[in-house]
């Protein structure tokens, strides 16, 4: 008989035959596993320093054609805003200062002068904050011989009411200085706007800066660009022009100079440029004010429908 022995000799004859032909299989299968990753391995390593040799290669190319376009800049718009101001505002907090002195120095560089920069809180087109606004327009905040309409939203009486106190009519008298400083005050202590420069006087010309990174969505983008875009239509409206000028992002749906681009009848009235990071973003900026005095508006910039740049004056004689 088949003792006892016997079968558990061969049971461990089979599990030590299994084994052993797992390790070999293994072995076996994994010599070509293990050679066909330390080759993809090797395909990823090159391709990541491929990556990198051409990102240093564009970001060279890039600097370098930032660097020529800010030695051209002096030549391509100077003179273009001699003797003219601009009031610079800030739609929002997400406008880096960067981006306000970078198109203070191009206004400068042009011949013109920085009237002012305000910046918009959020409560400037919150709809909480609309009562108190509205009471104030239209009661102790109102200058004498200002006009606002009255069929029109908090948002419209406020863009008006700030036109008519910082804007200069094209031919007409400026605003009185102490009407300016009387409304920006009184808008500074409701919280809806900060003053940014040392002084703010009558302007010629406005530059309403804008960032992607302020997007809202749903009712709140609807409420914030209505209200903006109150201002934008009021200041270019009240003086010889405005420009709407902001990153890529802001030219998105819910962003600032998309919905002016968005709105045939604004968008031939206000220029917007999308590249106002880059030295040619300000170029634009500054000629498309010269070009917003003589009725002419247009989209500049990288997206969709633009021209890279407002077509350059030509030199005098």
């Amino acid at each position: 008989m088949i003792d006892f022995r016997y079968h558990l000799v061969s049971l461990i004859a089979v599990f030590l035959a299994v084994a052993l032909g797992i390790v070999i299989g293994t072995t076996a299968l994994n010599e070509p596993i293990q050679a066909d990753i330390e080759g993809q391995v090797a395909d990823l390593e090159q391709d990541k320093r491929s990556l990198e040799d051409r990102t240093q290669e564009l970001q060279t190319q890039l600097d370098t054609a930032e660097g020529f376009q800010e030695a051209v800049a002096p030549a391509l718009v100077g003179g273009a805003l001699a003797g003219r101001s601009v009031l610079l505002v800030a739609a929002d907090e997400k406008v880096a200062p960067e981006t306000v002195e970078s198109v203070t120095a191009m206004i400068q560089q042009a011949g013109g002068s920085v009237s002012g920069v305000l910046r918009l809180r959020a409560e400037y087109s919150d709809p909480s904050t609309s009562t108190s606004l509205q009471n104030y327009v239209n009661g102790s905040g109102r200058p004498a011989g200002v006009e606002l309409p009255e069929d029109g939203d908090v948002g419209a009486q406020v863009g008006s009411l700030l036109s008519q106190v910082l804007m200069t009519p094209p031919g007409g008298p400026a605003p009185d200085t102490a009407a300016i400083s009387s409304v920006v005050s009184g808008l500074s202590s409701l919280d809806v706007l900060r003053q940014e420069s040392s002084s703010v006087s009558p302007a010629d010309y406005a530059v309403v800066l804008t960032s992607g990174e302020a997007e809202a969505e749903g009712e709140d983008a609807e409420s914030r660009n209505a209200a903006l875009v109150d201002l934008v239509r009021a200041l270019d409206g009240a003086g010889s022009g405005a420009v709407v000028a902001g990153d890529g992002a802001s030219a998105g749906e819910n962003g600032l100079v998309g919905v002016v681009r968005a709105d045939p009848a604004l968008a031939a009235a206000v220029s917007t440029v999308d590249n106002i990071g880059t030295s040619v973003g300000r170029i634009s900026t500054v000629l498309a004010l010269g070009r917003e005095a003589a009725g002419t508006s247009g989209k500049y910039g990288t997206g969709e429908d633009t021209q890279p740049v407002p077509p350059v004056p030509a030199a005098a004689p």
